[in-house]
């Protein structure tokens, strides 16, 4: 599986890197804001993006929404310290797959990152 992190934390990088190492995760590509993301994800073509939302140059909702508008579904989960419903319900919106408070444990995450691509993977469900 192939991830991206975003996020202008190096340190907050590093954490995500480990745990996606832990659950044998091996391909990752890293961006410290969203101008610098979206610049990235042709080339890397990524199976999920952990993106935070604060972030200097473009935060993390307008990269999701700048994302979304090229058509691309690749699943987004939002690590972040905005845990208002208010700021839950915008990223939902605009299209984010799952949402991760920070801070997380490393088992948080990981199961977050599960659920999100078993989500992802599922077939959509039939029109009645």
């Amino acid at each position: 599986m192939r991830v991206m992190l975003v996020d202008d934390s190096k340190v907050m990088r590093g954490v995500e890197r480990s745990v996606l190492a832990k659950v044998g995760v091996t391909e990752i590509e890293e961006a410290g804001d969203g101008a610098e993301a979206l610049q990235k994800l042709d080339a890397f073509k990524p199976d999920l993006v952990l993106l935070d939302w604060n972030m200097p140059i473009m935060n993390g909702l307008a990269f999701l929404k700048a994302m979304r508008a090229q058509g691309r579904k690749t699943p987004v989960i939002m690590v972040t310290t905005e845990a208002e419903k208010s700021h839950v319900m915008e990223a939902i919106r605009a299209g984010v797959n799952n949402y991760c408070i920070k801070p997380f444990t490393p088992e948080s995450l990981s199961k977050c990152i599960e659920k999100t691509m078993a989500a992802a993977k599922a077939p959509p469900a039939a029109a009645a």
